[in-house]
């Protein structure tokens, strides 16, 4: 590995085609002595190939400096990687992966892998922004063992069973399901599908959800056509949480809040103290969780009504300055 090395940073590092004989001469790992002729010519074709099957373009052609004879060198523009480039699902997308692999294997790669990417520019969102959190929190996507056995199950077409606690103080009861889909809404993950039990579409939060298993036999289960899985949780998500008839009219900073944003019935450009934004109608399901999203933001933020909100939001922001974080 470290004769092949040797040769691509010697091939890359000139303009000219490099002939056998100067690598022989010239680069670690052929010039050993004592060795023959054939058996150098093996090694070097023997290395050639390899760095072709692993697509590194080496290109053959005649060294002016060596009477004509043949010689090589890698195309230094077909070798280097063109600039990245991240559409706005695809940062986004980075963001979840790093928000989700949290397990010590990995997180530390992740969250690395990220803070490189936004050093260099790119705009990889933070978690408030994409809607989801770590799996260790009240809001993940629950137990990824879990997880990972409702894709595979969704992937194969099997029914499944699990225990499942209808609220956090509940004691789980066992279901009989056929899974559709897995999707996200407001910063939960649920599973969509036929309630077996029911007779009926349900939606059941992944972190509610335990030992679950695969029953019956695969391609059984398949999603109707024309199922909308994202209408059908929203929906039920939105029936079940209900709103409390108010409304809060919050002032976010320009391009920051997407998390805000995203749950806004309506907005429209404002300035604050000079600041340009955009003022936001948001509905309220709970009061706590919306100041929690506006803390969540920052000096991004600002509350504008109700003062109920406000004074939540002020409270929870002294208490922080008298515990000195």
């Amino acid at each position: 590995m470290e004769r092949l090395l040797n040769l691509v940073i010697c091939l890359l590092s000139t303009r000219q085609y490099v002939t056998a004989e100067y690598i022989r001469k010239n680069v670690a790992g052929y010039n050993d002595d004592g060795q023959s002729d054939e058996a150098f010519n093996r090694m070097f074709e023997r290395d050639k190939t390899e760095l072709r099957d692993l697509g590194i373009p080496l290109v053959t052609g005649r060294s002016p400096m060596s009477g004509g004879a043949d010689g090589y060198r890698i195309n230094r523009d077909s070798y280097e990687l063109p600039d990245i480039s991240l559409d706005r699902d695809e940062a986004a997308a980075i963001a979840m992966a790093a928000a989700l692999w949290d397990t010590p294997e990995v997180s530390a790669i992740s969250q690395t892998a990220v803070l490189k990417l936004r050093a260099a520019g790119f705009d990889v969102r933070a978690e408030d922004e994409i809607g989801i959190s770590a799996a260790g929190s009240s809001r993940s996507m629950g137990s990824e063992t879990v997880l990972a056995a409702l894709l595979n199950a969704i992937g194969q077409g099997y029914a499944v069973r699990f225990d499942y606690r209808p609220g956090s103080a509940s004691s789980p009861v066992p279901r009989r399901f056929e899974p559709w889909g897995v999707v996200t809404y407001r910063g939960r993950w649920y599973v969509v599908g036929h309630d077996l039990d029911r007779e009926a579409t349900r939606t059941f939060r992944l972190s509610r959800i335990s030992a679950l298993s695969t029953t019956g036999s695969a391609g059984v289960v398949s999603i109707p056509a024309g199922t909308d899985l994202q209408r059908i949780v929203a929906a039920a998500v939105d029936s079940a949480a209900g709103a409390d008839g108010r409304t809060a009219r919050i002032w976010v900073a320009r391009d920051r809040a997407a998390g805000l944003r995203r749950i806004a019935a309506s907005s429209a450009p404002s300035d604050l103290d000079g600041e340009p934004g955009d003022e936001l109608t948001i509905e309220i399901r709970s009061l706590s969780t919306l100041a929690r999203l506006v803390l969540g933001v920052g000096a991004d933020a600002v509350v504008l009504a109700p003062p109920e909100l406000r004074a939540s939001v002020v409270a929870a922001l002294d208490a922080l300055v008298g515990a000195g974080v």
